[in-house]
This record gives structure tokens, sequence and C-alpha cells, in this order.
């Protein structure tokens, strides 16, 4: 019996491994990645979608293929689940999306650590609660920190009334603590902040609390000229109400007067014109409610 027909359409079924290029093609392997520089036949791409399809997967599996000859002759690493391929280092710098990040200042306890040496040892997250026999968080939702806060029987401490409550006691006690830590995060922010600029935190604060007072003085008609001083507050130059001089050149006088005229004229209303319609509207309501008294 003659298989050669039959063997010859199974082989055909199977591309070959062996690709051709007229270019090498050059691979980054530790990205996985490979650059083919080879010109594309442009008379595939402007045929039929089927032809342009067929020729575009085309060159796709030929890409595919090289890139996985490359990978079989990588070294390798046998293990009892699969084989191993060891990937070499990266030759492509990748561009970052973003500048690279800053180096982060360190905390008051941390520069406290470095001085006295004090090594920072990482805990694990979870722990292993012998009464209940079983892992929990160490902090957190359903944690063994939390355990403190209900218990079924609490001492009552020495120097403390004995009519206190000492469970409240106990949730004031967490409470100040968390805003003690807020407290000390928000000075750490304010401290390296100042840092970047280049300042201490003393001149920082201090700037920050004078352009607060100028901002406020603002809020008053007189731009706080007759509102009282603190102590030791500086005074503000360059904040004034500014009016309009009394005489002015003829022809910007004419042409301020004519731009009254034309918007009385036209019936126009703005936020700086004319006719103040809130008060307007008041003295029209006090009106009426005179005339409806008498």
């Amino acid at each position: 019996m003659d298989v050669t027909g039959i063997l010859d359409e199974h082989k055909n079924r199977f591309k070959s491994i062996q690709v051709e290029r007229l270019v090498p093609v050059e691979f980054d392997l530790g990205l996985l990645a490979c650059f083919d520089v080879n010109m594309i036949d442009e008379a595939q791409l402007r045929a039929s979608q089927k032809a342009r399809d067929t020729y575009l997967q085309e060159l796709s599996r030929e890409g595919a293929q090289l890139m996985i000859n490359e990978l079989f002759s990588l070294p390798t690493t046998v293990d009892e689940d699969s084989v191993y391929a060891t990937l070499p280092a990266i030759r492509t710098v990748l561009p970052r999306e973003k500048p690279a990040p800053k180096e982060k200042p360190m905390t008051r306890w941390e520069k406290f650590a470095k001085i006295k040496n004090i090594q920072n040892k990482k805990k694990s997250r979870m722990v292993y609660d012998e009464d209940q026999g079983e892992w929990r968080p160490r902090f957190g939702f359903k944690g063994v920190n939390n355990d403190d806060q209900k218990p079924w029987l609490i001492e009552v401490p020495g120097n403390a009334d004995p009519y206190d409550d000492q469970y409240k006691a106990r949730r004031e006690e967490k409470k100040e603590r968390i805003d003690k830590n807020k407290r000390r995060a928000q000075r750490n922010f304010e401290e390296n902040l100042a840092v970047e600029k280049g300042m201490k935190p003393r001149d920082m604060r201090k700037r920050e609390l004078q352009s607060a007072l100028v901002l406020s003085k603002g809020s008053t008609a007189s731009m706080g000229k007759f509102d009282d001083k603190l102590a030791g507050e500086p005074k503000v130059k360059g904040l004034k109400r500014k009016f309009d001089p009394l005489v002015k050149n003829s022809d910007k006088e004419k042409s301020n007067n004519m731009e009254i005229l034309n918007r009385v004229s036209k019936g126009e209303a703005k936020a700086t014109g004319v006719v103040n319609v809130r008060k307007a509207q008041r003295a029209i309501n006090n009106a009426k409610r005179s005339k409806k008294q008498e």
C-alpha cells in the first residue's frame, strides 16, 4: 500500500520552521521582542481583503517562528513541572512615561533611627491567635490589635474612678493615638515640602501665615485699614483700594461718559453698571409694604 500521498498531505499541513529574511532580524530576548526592517510588499496590501489578511497572517507567523527559534537556542533549566529558558539581559532602553521619582525625604523617626542605628524589622501581616486557634491579621479588620477594645472584663486601675466607663476610656485613648499619628504625618509632609523648596519648616509656616493674613485683609471694604492689628504684624505694602482720579484726560473722560450713556440708552444692566438691581428691588418692596400699612 502506497502511503506517500497521505504523508505528503500531512506534511503540507504544517509550515516550515526555517524562515528566510533578506535583512537579518534583530532580537531582544530580554523583552521577548524582534525587530524586522524588511520591506513589506505593497502590492499585497493593496490586494483584496482576503489576500491582504492572508499576507499579514503569514508575516506574523514567520516573525513568531523566528522568535521561537531563538528561544529554543537559549540555555534551559529542567524542573519537575516543565522546562524553563533563561532570558538574557535587556538590550533595548525603553523611555520612561514619567520622570524618575525623587528620593523620599526621611521622617523624624527615620532620622533618629539612623543616628541610633536602630534596625527596622519587617513583621509579617498575619499572626497566629492561640486563643482562637487561627491566623488573623496583625492590624485592621478582625485584627488582633482590636481585641483589647472588646474584652469581656476590664480591670479598673487603682488611680481611676470606679464608676468611669473603661470601655469608653479605651476608645478615646485609641482615637487620641490615631489623631496624634495624623498630626505627625501632616507635620512630616510639611517639613518635607519645606526641604524641597530649600526653606526651614518654621520659615515656611511663617510665610504661609503671612500670606493668609494678607488675603484676609481683602475681605473688608477698607482693605484691612481699620482692622485691629496683631502683635508683630508686618506692614503690608501695596494693598489699597483703587479709585479713579478726579481729574482725567479729556478724551478718556469723554469715552467713559459715552460708554455710560450707551449702556443707559440700550437698557443694559451689568454688575458694574449704573443701576443696582438688588437695591432698587428692595426699595420697591419697602414702598409697597408702607402703602399696605397706610
